[in-house]
């Protein structure tokens, strides 16, 4: 049962192996973690390119905001006009007609005169 454990390989050239499986194992992860490095890399840009297009939206937004207030105010101004405009238009043809029946019954009286 306490046999000694004898190798049949050349200890240098078990190191070499094992050295040699390290080296790709490296190799292996560095290349991993390049590709990861460059994903996260296209990820910030995609994310400031994001950032980006939510301020202008941002933006767009608040014009759009601004526009809003002004028609709102504008389309007030104009119901303001409207009920003023009204009465001036009604006191216009009362003016008129006033006038017309004022020449009408005035007219047989200019007509008569010597």
């Amino acid at each position: 049962m306490n046999e000694p454990v004898t190798v049949s390989f050349d200890l240098a050239n078990i190191l070499t192996r094992i050295e040699d499986k390290l080296d790709s194992n490296y190799k292996e992860l560095s290349q991993k973690l390049d590709k990861q490095s460059e994903e996260i890399g296209d990820i910030k840009v995609k994310l400031t390119a994001v950032d980006t297009d939510v301020k202008n939206l941002k933006e767009d937004v608040r014009e759009m905001k601004i526009v809003q207030n002004t028609l709102v105010k504008e389309v007030s101004d104009l119901k303001g006009f409207r009920s003023l405009i009204l009465p001036l238009i009604v006191g216009g043809f009362s003016a008129v007609i006033g006038g017309i029946v004022t020449a009408i019954f005035r007219l047989p009286t200019l007509l008569l005169k010597p």
